[in-house]
């Protein structure tokens, strides 16, 4: 017998045989079940409105109306429930005392259910969403993912707040980007390379990361790392930067894909609405991605569900951060969303970083005006110690 059915059998005979012990319950729903059948028992037992069951005692005999009304009501609204079924119940319990323990088991079981139903939701609306170019949905799913992991942590009593994974888990293999797509990432650089400004449009939310093509994503990050220092974008300066990262040498990038993007004539076209759309596909993927972990991870029965709830908080982190450059793009900033200049170019700086921290290393890099020269005797009257700077109190750490 699986270990969940043992659960929810165990639990529902226990409180069969002491049905007050469904005030010990109370943070168990039917929805929690597996089984429909112990679904609609176990509303039927805990409806506090049921005959006979405000006159059971804790150490009594359990009245057999109560009992039949019980199995009565469920009948109407189920089937498989009979007096036979009710004795299985019944001796599936060991320890009628372990209720407690034996509800955990079965929430245990529906938070891992949860989790995987809404994850496959995501993802496949997700790659509904790709495949028509649409970013809605699945901007909505994603919510409503988050929003059930914030009940799941509630409900089991753990902090809501992400958990890094030991090792990333395993999750099935992406598809490989059509040809088209790989066409209008090359016509997109195209544009970058030979447009004067096309590449300032859309450096502050386009990433290398978002193009399905790794090699395309690395030729970005040499066009960002060119605006970046302020150095003109063209054909030579292009290729230069290539050569000089050996993006060629190691492979990232073939000749065949970078020798039509820099001798292309007489490109038009809008580079900003076209890397809008490029941003709505790497929503989309990032959000199948992050899909496909999470349900990975409601697999591994080694997770506790705090662990499983915190992780799965964690593998959505990156879908957020693509949903923020799109609100961006969108011209919907995130509510206080601090902008700070990217350390790498066409890399986004690190997320959450108070604006005093980002001032006070600014500050740091500032070259500051030399000191004014002090007699020898005034200097040695400033250092007294009443006089001395305080040491500097160190920032406190990100929960």
């Amino acid at each position: 017998m699986e270990p969940l059915l043992a659960g929810e059998q165990a639990l529902l005979g226990a409180v069969l045989l002491y049905p007050r012990q469904l005030r010990r319950l109370d943070w168990l729903e039917p929805r929690d079940f597996h089984r429909p059948a112990h679904r609609v028992l176990f509303s039927v037992l805990r409806d506090a409105g049921h005959p006979g069951f405000a006159a059971d005692a804790d150490d009594g005999e359990v009245p057999l109306d109560w009992l039949i009304d019980t199995l009565i009501l469920a009948g109407e609204q189920t089937r498989g429930l009979d007096a036979s079924y009710l004795h299985t119940l019944v001796a599936a319990c060991p320890r009628p005392g372990h209720a407690p323990l034996y509800g955990r088991i079965v929430l245990e079981g529906s938070i891992r259910r949860t989790v995987t139903e809404h994850a496959e939701r995501l993802l496949a609306i997700a790659e509904e969403d790709l495949a028509a170019g649409d970013v809605e949905g699945t901007a909505h799913q994603a919510d409503v993912l988050a929003g059930v992991l914030a009940d799941l942590a509630g409900r089991w009593g753990t902090p809501h707040r992400p958990q890094k994974p030991a090792t990333t888990p395993a999750s099935a293999p992406t598809t490989e980007p059509s040809e088209d797509v790989l066409v209008d990432e090359q016509f997109l650089l195209s544009l970058l390379v030979h447009q004067d400004g096309a590449v300032a449009e859309v450096f502050d939310w386009l990433r290398p990361s978002d193009f399905a093509d790794p090699g395309h994503g690395q030729l970005y990050r040499c066009l960002g790392a060119l605006h970046h220092r302020g150095e003109p974008i063209d054909a030579v300066t292009t290729q230069w930067e290539v050569q000089r990262r050996g993006l060629l040498t190691d492979g990232t990038l073939a000749e065949k894909q970078l020798t039509p993007i820099l001798n292309a004539h007489l490109v038009a076209g809008s580079a900003e609405w076209l890397s809008e759309q490029l941003l709505h596909a790497s929503l989309t993927r990032t959000a199948a991605e992050s899909a496909r972990q999470v349900t990975a991870l409601a697999a591994d029965n080694r997770l506790a569900p705090g662990q499983l709830v915190g992780q799965a908080l964690h593998a959505l982190g990156p879908l957020e951060e693509v949903r923020a450059r799109w609100r961006t793009a969108n011209g919907q900033p995130s509510p206080g969303a601090v902008r700070a200049a990217p350390a790498e170019p066409g890399v986004p700086a690190e997320p959450g970083v108070p604006a005093g921290r980002v001032n006070a290393a600014l500050s740091r890099s500032t070259p500051q005006p030399p000191a004014p020269r002090t007699a020898p005797s005034a200097a040695r009257a400033c250092a007294t110690p009443a006089t001395r700077r305080p040491s500097s109190v160190p920032l406190r750490s990100a929960q």
